[in-house]
């Protein structure tokens, strides 16, 4: 039986992880850690994913802060697999409370210096961020310049490179993915592409009158978090090298996400929405799109859901919500 440990369970990520884990092998052992003590969200969820088998997951409530705890806790279940999802996903938030960010990496060491003290070196996925890369018009690759602008985007390049450190010293099956912008139907609504869909609703029930954005002009590199997910699992399963590029492989303006959502609910996009610069985060890269072949060229993964049809999902669900 197969145990696998996942850090940040109850995001959209680690929801489809987990779902994605026991449709392929329904004796799977998760074992979650979660901060919240109400999860009763996460296994909704789990059932709009159709599982249903939750006596296969076992969320655990852990200080990640603790050495001493993390280190029981790795004793205690000896995983095959770790994949270390946690921390907040939202820049903003660590330029608000950098303190968050510093917890990205204590965490990180956490479990990497508990592994190594039980010699266990299983395979283990690294959320790292499209946000370590400096400004580019071009395509990123994996060796592209990195450039952080904020306490998390740092905190993610530290921890990346000691992913690289550790590969080479124990020859660890240990990797870094580097996931630029993804979405779902289970994403909160302070990000970019829930808020202008929840606005876009709003507007189509007469409950406001307008969307107000930071810009239409930035380019991003959206994808669907379950294509991401089946990202980090080729990783584990095929992976040459110690970093990897997640990401769709096109970008797309903030203006072509509005005329997308707005289109499919019959609205005339630019009657609703105003352009506020002052929303924007000082020093946000105008351009950020991924390169996207060594992940295609090492493994069998590819991703399969485009802007347009995932943003049609989220809307579907959210209307029957």
């Amino acid at each position: 039986m197969k145990k696998v440990l996942i850090t940040g369970i109850t995001g959209q990520d680690g929801l489809f992880l987990s779902s994605k884990l026991l449709a392929y092998n329904p004796q799977t052992q998760i074992f979650g850690i979660s901060r919240n003590i109400d999860n009763k969200n996460f296994f909704k969820n789990l059932e709009i994913l159709n599982i249903n088998n939750y006596e296969k997951i076992k969320l655990i409530k852990v200080n990640l802060l603790d050495s001493q705890a993390v280190n029981n806790l790795i004793k205690d279940i000896t995983p095959d697999a770790v994949y270390n999802l946690t921390g907040p996903s939202s820049v903003y938030e660590s330029i608000s409370n950098p303190k968050i960010a510093n917890e990205i990496e204590v965490i990180f060491h956490n479990l990497i210096n508990a592994l190594v003290l039980n010699a266990n070196f299983c395979k283990f996925f690294q959320s790292s961020s499209s946000e370590m890369f400096g400004p580019s018009s071009f395509k990123l690759n994996e060796n592209s310049y990195f450039s952080p602008n904020s306490p998390y985007s740092l905190a993610k390049l530290n921890n990346h490179y000691k992913v690289s450190e550790l590969r080479e010293k124990y020859d660890w099956k240990i990797y870094s993915g580097i996931m630029f912008n993804h979405e779902s139907e289970f994403r909160t609504n302070n990000f970019l592409i829930m808020k202008i869909i929840e606005g876009a609703l709003k507007i189509k029930k007469k409950k406001t009158n307008f969307l107000t954005v930071g810009s239409l002009d930035i380019v991003r590199d959206w994808s669907y978090a379950e294509d991401v997910v089946e990202a980090m699992q080729a990783i584990l399963k095929e992976g040459k090298e110690f970093n990897y590029n997640i990401a769709f492989g096109k970008s797309h303006r903030i203006k072509n996400v509005i005329e997308i959502v707005f289109s499919y609910l019959d609205l005339n996009w630019d009657k609703y929405v105003n352009v506020d610069s002052s929303l924007l985060r000082e020093g946000d890269h105008a351009h950020r799109e991924a390169d996207i072949t060594k992940i295609l060229n090492h493994t069998k993964w590819k991703p399969k859901t485009p802007l347009e049809q995932f943003l049609e999902h989220i809307i579907k669900f959210k209307m029957s919500s």
